[in-house]
C-alpha cells in the first residue's frame, strides 16, 4: 500500500509537470505540485490513525522524488526501487496527460505526441521489467532467509 501511495504521488507529478524539463511559467505546474506536496504533509500531521497519514506521507515523497527527477532531467534510475517506482508513476502521468489534453479537444494525437507516447511506452516496458526483478529478488531473499541458517 505504501509503494502504491508513492506511485500515486509520482503519477501526480507526471500529470502536473510536462516532460523531464523545467518549464517555469509554461505548461508545467511546479507551484501547484509544491502546494499539493505541502498539503499532503500537513494533512498527514493532523489526520488521526496510522495507515492514512503514512500513505499521505508516502505520496508526498513520491511527488517530491518525481519533481526532483523532472527538474534535473534524469532519464532512468536503476539503483533503488523507489527510483524505478518514481519513474513508472511520472511516465504514466505524462502519458495520461497527453491523452487527457487530446480528449478534452476531441482530436487525435499528432506525430510528435504519438512519438512521445511510443517512447514513454517503451520506457515503461524497461521500468516494469526492472521493478519485476526487484520484486522477485525480494521474494527470493525472503525465501533464502528461511532456508539458510543464520549465525548461531
Amino acid at each position: 500500500l505504501l509503494v502504491f501511495s508513492f506511485l500515486c504521488g509520482a503519477y501526480a507529478c507526471g500529470l502536473l509537470i510536462d516532460k523531464n524539463q523545467v518549464h517555469f511559467g509554461g505548461k508545467a505546474f511546479y507551484g501547484l505540485a509544491l502546494v499539493l506536496n505541502s498539503s499532503l504533509l500537513a494533512s498527514a500531521a493532523f489526520i488521526p490513525g496510522r495507515l492514512l497519514p503514512v500513505c499521505l506521507v508516502a505520496a508526498a515523497c513520491g511527488l517530491q522524488n518525481a519533481m526532483c527527477t523532472s527538474h534535473f532531467g534524469a532519464i532512468i534510475r536503476t539503483t533503488h526501487v523507489t527510483g524505478t517506482v518514481t519513474d513508472i508513476g511520472s511516465t504514466l502521468g505524462r502519458i495520461s496527460m497527453i491523452y487527457i489534453r487530446k480528449g478534452c479537444r476531441c482530436s487525435k494525437l499528432d506525430d510528435v505526441e504519438r512519438a512521445e507516447v511510443g517512447v514513454d511506452a517503451r520506457k515503461l516496458g524497461v521500468l516494469f521489467g526492472l521493478w519485476s526483478f526487484y520484486f522477485m529478488g525480494g521474494l527470493f531473499g525472503v525465501y533464502m532467509e528461511n532456508i539458510i541458517p543464520g549465525p548461531p
